[in-house]
């Protein structure tokens, strides 16, 4: 570390946003005749995926109500299907089951899928959607199911192996992936440009900076003295709210049950789509019969040989305390309060008992071991990506992060003056314009 000084282009962050800005950045600037991957380190303070994309579900979906977010997840969905197998991505499909109160959101994401072109089915009414599903699945069984939009494109990656083979990419252009690395604050220059980053190793001398944060934006933004509060215009009325936090922290729940994948194969006998159910059914632990929800509750699940099982999650909650008080680190399962627990996992099981009889009776065979993990979200629970300082550009996801893999593309794109719309309607101006994204009725704040 101590013979790297100076480097035209440095990326914080050795996640999916970080890797993939540094790959695509080094093909853009070889094609413009601008530069090479030689001109680009990656830094990190721990090592490659040792954040939010290292413990990702992995899961890859357009599912979207949000016509910005779902062109966004249509562009990334493409970026996986380059290289499936360096990727380690599987294109098995995604299938959004819902209730009636979402049944209207539902049909609107699949009429703006139609109309972009992206592959997918929509079954409407509870007999349509039982037949479809019990065609894919002889024991399903989830009650109060209006609408079924199965997408055809999309599936999962593994977090891990998809990191490392990105990284092989950015290698093999020349990127240099340095670990082991704090960011200690920015130098800027008397026009306020980022001049170098300070580091525990020393300091890098740059041209311009991506940082492409995850869990740790909130730092990151600090240091690169951005407010820590925002107005935000209401669409509707015109009205300003000041002094929004810019930051809170959500805690994610996921988890696995550790039987066969195998067990989760369709009728034919093949790995099935990634499944999300979302409903108003009340919900009965599988141990004991009791009244575990009679209010809206969703799942995702999916058959993961990676991970030994059948993985998955269930909705984000808040965490109930100010974003200064939060600690990110340790991070995931290593942290001592944002790991999972036993109200997650009967939630969690018994749920997939609701709708495949096939889990009923296997809540002994779930994983104990730590697993979770926090996320760093904006005011309104979707992306920034946009220019500070004039020379930095900051990826703050808002734990969207694993899927959108084509991110790190348009920035690099964008870096080099190939703009693209598809990132505008994330720029930060947003919130003071009122330019704010449509709300849906999942119990999910990404969706």
């Amino acid at each position: 570390m101590s013979t790297i000084k100076q480097s035209p282009y440095v990326i914080v962050g050795a996640g999916i946003h970080g890797l993939s800005t540094a790959y695509h950045l080094a093909q853009a600037l070889k094609s413009s005749g601008k530069g090479s991957g030689k001109d680009i380190v990656v830094i990190d303070k721990t090592e490659i995926g040792a954040g939010a994309s290292g413990i990702a579900c992995g899961v890859i979906r357009n599912n979207y109500f949000q016509p910005a977010m779902r062109e966004l997840m249509a562009h990334s969905v493409a970026v996986w299907e380059t290289d499936p197998d360096a990727f380690s991505y599987h294109p098995v499909g995604y299938m959004q089951i819902s209730c009636e109160s979402m049944h209207e959101d539902v049909a609107s994401i699949y009429a703006q899928q139609k109309a972009i072109g992206y592959d997918s089915v929509f079954i409407e009414g509870r007999k349509d959607c039982k037949d479809y599903m019990v065609n894919i699945f002889h024991d399903w069984q989830a009650q109060r199911i209006t609408s079924v939009l199965h997408e055809k494109s999309g599936g999962y990656a593994n977090n891990k192996k998809s990191l490392q083979g990105l990284a092989s990419k950015a290698k093999a252009e020349g990127v240099r992936i340095i670990g082991g690395v704090t960011v200690t604050g920015f130098s800027r220059d008397n026009k306020g440009a980022i001049k170098s980053v300070e580091t525990d190793r020393g300091n890098i001398d740059c041209d311009y900076i991506v940082v492409a944060p995850g869990p740790w934006a909130k730092q990151l933004w600090h240091m690169l003295e951005m407010p820590s509060t925002v107005s935000i215009k209401n669409p509707g009325t015109g009205t300003i709210s000041h002094d929004i936090p810019m930051w809170v922290y959500w805690s994610l729940q996921e988890g696995t049950l550790g039987v066969d994948p195998n067990l989760q194969q369709t009728n034919e006998g093949k790995m099935p789509p990634v499944i999300h159910v979302d409903t108003d059914a009340p919900l009965y632990s599988d141990i004991d019969g009791s009244l575990l929800s009679d209010k809206m509750w969703g799942i995702y699940y999916k058959p993961d040989f990676n991970f030994g099982g059948i993985q998955g999650g269930a909705a984000p909650f808040i965490i109930d305390k100010k974003a200064d008080l939060v600690a990110v680190d340790p991070y995931g399962p290593e942290s001592p309060e944002f790991i999972v627990g036993n109200d997650f996992s009967t939630m969690w099981v018994s749920a997939l008992a609701h709708c495949q009889k096939r889990f009923s009776g296997t809540m002994a065979q779930y994983k104990n071991g730590p697993s979770g993990g926090i996320g760093a979200f904006t005011p309104d629970s979707f992306p920034v990506f946009d220019v500070f300082h004039g020379n930095c550009y900051m990826i703050a996801d808002s734990n969207h992060g694993y899927k959108m893999i084509g991110v790190g593309k348009l920035v690099a794109e964008d870096i080099c003056g190939q703009s693209s719309s598809l990132l505008d309607p994330f720029r930060f101006s947003r919130y003071a314009q009122g330019k704010l994204h449509p709300v849906s009725n999942s119990p999910f704040p990404w969706s």
